[in-house]
């Protein structure tokens, strides 16, 4: 039996390039499952045409069928490579994919699908474009939730949405193919990837709840998505008075007054409301100035330890009650993850013939965190 030869062999092929290892592994990944790559990658010389090469002439037709959610997580990681971008092979895999498929778009609220390129066509998207493809960075939008957010950070969104609010653009007026709330959930979905001081984060309105496998960065915002989840729930009322408790003594009058204005809005949720009807019920809550104006008050006087390490206290007193409040995003079976001062991969656009630096994620030993985005980047 005569062995494979390996890229490594072929003529033209560069070794010493990150970027055509990358695109070899991704072209061979194609033939392992029986699919072709894009027709334009698969010129004779390019990397991914000899990866495809090398693993049909080991797999040739006998190739297993592959996991649902493959084709999207091959392309997805064409286009990390086109863009030069890290992408974390160990958590994004095709299951991972599917687990933050969603019906409908987060931020516009319309349900997904139709044409490819129409507006309500689903894309998984970075919520950092300076970090890399990794879990916790990604998310499910429609393409015109997409189109509004590239380029942008959550500092210029949140900002692009407050001028919006100041020009007293109409409610159901459109800015870039989508109205203000919208832009709103958009604010915030974003501002969950980005770790910022408690005294900012505590002032972010919740106008959209953490999508599954999100990573929140800030506790105050978990706490904002722990609170308005389980105050929704029966015996919020017995939960409410067990959380105060928890608390210091100086915190419980402003916290009892903000459990009075969002238990208002989330009482006035119909029971016989549809899930998705009751997750938007809950979001909207958050539109009235008095529950923002009590939250705020309340999180304010939290620093970011003190609200970690409340989230850690109702989590071990029960008081969670949530399997999304995890710490890493294996650990759970749905929801959004909430990790002890978490970190995202950054990104790497790479030249072709320069080294990629390993993938850094929130298991990265210390020593090695060197590579990994500043906990405080906004």
């Amino acid at each position: 039996m005569t062995q494979t030869p390996l890229a490594f062999d072929t003529p033209g092929f560069d070794h010493t390039s990150p970027l055509d290892r990358i695109g070899f592994d991704i072209g061979f990944d194609h033939a392992r499952h029986a699919l072709v790559p894009p027709a334009e990658l698969m010129l004779d010389g390019t990397a991914v045409c000899q990866g495809w090469r090398a693993g049909r002439a080991l797999f040739g037709l006998r190739t297993p069928a592959g996991p649902r959610g493959l084709r999207q997580w091959l392309a997805l990681r064409l286009q990390a490579w086109r863009e030069g971008v890290e992408f974390e092979m160990q958590q994004v895999t095709p299951h991972h994919l599917l687990q933050i498929e969603t019906p409908v778009c987060p931020v516009t609220r319309v349900l997904l699908g139709g044409a490819l390129q129409g507006d309500a066509a689903p894309v998984v998207t970075r919520l950092r474009e300076d970090a890399g493809y990794a879990a916790g960075n990604l998310v499910l939008l429609s393409r015109a939730a997409a189109r509004a957010k590239a380029g942008r950070t959550a500092a210029q969104v949140m900002a692009h949405t407050e001028r919006l609010a100041r020009d007293g653009v109409a409610e159901d007026g459109l800015q870039d193919g989508m109205d203000l709330a919208a832009w709103r959930r958009l604010a915030t979905l974003m501002s969950l990837a980005v770790q910022a001081p408690a005294a900012v984060s505590a002032r972010i309105p919740l106008f959209v709840l953490p999508p599954n496998r999100v990573r929140v960065l800030n506790a105050s915002q978990g706490l904002q998505a722990l609170f308005t989840l389980r105050l929704q729930a029966a015996g919020w009322s017995h939960r409410a008075r067990a959380i105060a408790d928890l608390l210091r003594s100086e915190l419980r009058h402003d916290f009892n007054l903000f459990v009075g204005a969002l238990a208002a809005r989330l009482m006035a949720i119909p029971c016989d409301a549809t899930p998705r009807m009751l997750r938007w019920a809950q979001e909207d809550a958050w539109t009235d100035g008095r529950v923002q104006r009590r939250w705020s008050q309340f999180a304010v006087q939290l620093g970011i330890d003190e609200a970690e390490a409340l989230l850690q206290r109702l989590a071990h007193a029960g008081l969670g009650g949530l399997r999304m409040l995890v710490h890493e995003p294996a650990a759970a079976t749905d929801g959004w993850c909430l990790p002890t001062q978490g970190r995202l991969p950054r990104v790497s656009r790479q030249a072709p013939g320069c080294r990629v630096s390993p993938v850094a994620t929130a298991n990265t030993p210390p020593q090695n965190r060197s590579a990994t985005m500043s906990p405080r980047a906004s």
